[in-house]
């Protein structure tokens, strides 16, 4: 299951809106400490620029992921956005998924008053869908200032 801030929900569907008819795509980082949190939005340039296909740039990637690794982060989440179709990985998609503990997100802006999310698993072409939690703040088990779990 997918456990994400509805913040970074927002945040990925407005990119998904303002790209559109391209496809928009990006990352969300989050701590490389097994919790499985996303937390830092990245939006991406779709290098592609096209309305059924998503890129991302080479040289954007490689500092992305450097970024990540001085700052002991992780990619929780690769996004991107499907124009015209449901949001449901592509056999294209499944190709380019490299991350086997990345949650794949999809979000169709095919409905100009609606919009579809959805969460996959992918790994070695299986496609898995999961489903997803939309939270206001994720819930800390370590004790706060006042002796409560932090909200």
């Amino acid at each position: 299951m997918l456990t994400i801030r509805r913040d970074l929900v927002d945040a990925l569907v407005a990119h998904a809106r303002r790209d559109h008819p391209d496809e928009a795509c990006g990352v969300i980082a989050g701590p490389d400490d097994g919790s499985d949190r996303p937390e830092r939005f990245i939006p991406m340039l779709n290098a592609a620029r096209s309305p059924t296909f998503y890129e991302f740039d080479s040289a954007d990637l490689l500092r992305l992921y450097r970024e990540m690794a001085a700052n002991d982060e992780v990619p929780v989440v690769v996004y991107h956005s499907h124009t015209a179709t449901e949001a449901y990985p592509s056999r294209t998609d499944v190709s380019y998924a490299s991350e086997p503990f990345a949650h794949y997100v999809l979000v169709s802006t095919r409905d100009p008053r609606e919009h579809e999310l959805r969460s996959y698993r992918i790994v070695d072409g299986e496609i898995t869908e999961e489903p997803i939690e939309v939270v206001e703040s994720y819930r800390s088990a370590d004790p706060g200032p006042g002796g409560a779990p932090e909200q």
